[in-house]
């Protein structure tokens, strides 16, 4: 496996490796990697001849006052973790490296799906993800590239920039990866407290019951939502949530009344001690 922390480096390997007929997957990452990104590293090697993880912490996706100074980092955790899942190779860039020239005067924007949700909470956040996306994709090149399910509208915001911008990348959803007792992987779960930490499955397990609920037939979205809120409402130690939303899974609009089998996602986000949480279930309505 081969580090690299420029982009010419980047573009020279991957460019020798398409002229000999392979293909590329591509696992984007802000590093403190987990075993949900693991899994996406072992997808791409799997369907890809070559694999390409990158690890930057993009300052742009934090606003001011974010965990940008204190978000976790471990590059050596995180080396030896691509390799062991099958990354042929690693892109380590700097802010010097990615923004040479300061101040970023260029950014991409998807209003429509960045809004609402997390883009409510944190309103510069996407237009960061979003830029930030579109040129490590100009960097890397024709590929696959794979995003876990969890940041569910972060994936929604990706497949559109590529899809807009008729950028060279297929964007591949992966299932979220859980613990043993349902909490979604995440690098800000190091946040937590051990008593925070026995609380966080109640996400989950809320979501769970209002997916069930929808699938024994209740169409009334705002009824589906209320019940996850009511579940979480029962774990004093989280937050009210700042959004349960039950969406189009494409759109992110909200879904006042279920049609029969229709498709959805359930979403939300509570803040638990220090980090923000935030969670999704597909939901399939009764037919």
């Amino acid at each position: 496996m081969i580090e690299e922390p420029t982009i010419a480096g980047v573009r020279s390997t991957l460019d020798r490796a398409r002229a000999d007929g392979a293909t590329v997957g591509f696992v984007p990452t802000m590093g403190f990697l987990h075993e949900g990104h693991g899994t996406l590293i072992r997808q791409a090697a799997e369907q890809c001849d070559v694999v390409v993880v990158s690890i930057f912490v993009n300052p742009l996706q934090f606003a001011a006052g974010e965990d940008l100074a204190d978000y976790p980092r471990d590059l050596l955790a995180d080396l030896a973790l691509s390799e062991r899942c099958g990354a042929d190779l690693v892109f380590t860039p700097s802010v010097a490296e990615m923004y040479p020239h300061g101040a970023v005067l260029t950014g991409v924007t998807v209003p429509q799906l960045s809004t609402t949700f997390e883009g409510a909470a944190r309103p510069t956040h996407f237009t960061g993800v979003a830029t930030v996306v579109t040129k490590l994709f100009a960097i890397v090149g024709p590929c696959r590239a794979y995003f876990g399910e969890k940041d569910f509208q972060q994936l929604a915001v990706v497949r559109r920039v590529a899809a807009d911008l008729s950028l060279p990348a297929q964007v591949v959803g992966c299932p979220i990866v859980r613990e043993s007792d349902g909490l979604a992987m995440s690098s800000r779960n190091v946040y937590l407290t051990p008593e925070e930490r026995a609380a966080a499955p109640t996400l989950h397990h809320a979501l769970q019951a209002g997916a069930d609920l929808a699938a024994a037939g209740e169409r009334d979205g705002a009824a589906v939502e209320a019940a996850v809120a009511g579940r979480i409402a029962a774990e004093p130690r989280i937050d009210a949530p700042d959004y349960v939303a039950l969406v189009d899974p494409d759109t992110l609009e909200r879904i006042a009344t279920l049609t029969p089998g229709q498709r959805a996602r359930l979403l939300v986000a509570a803040r638990l001690g220090k980090p923000r949480l935030l969670d999704n279930v597909a939901v399939a309505a009764a037919t």
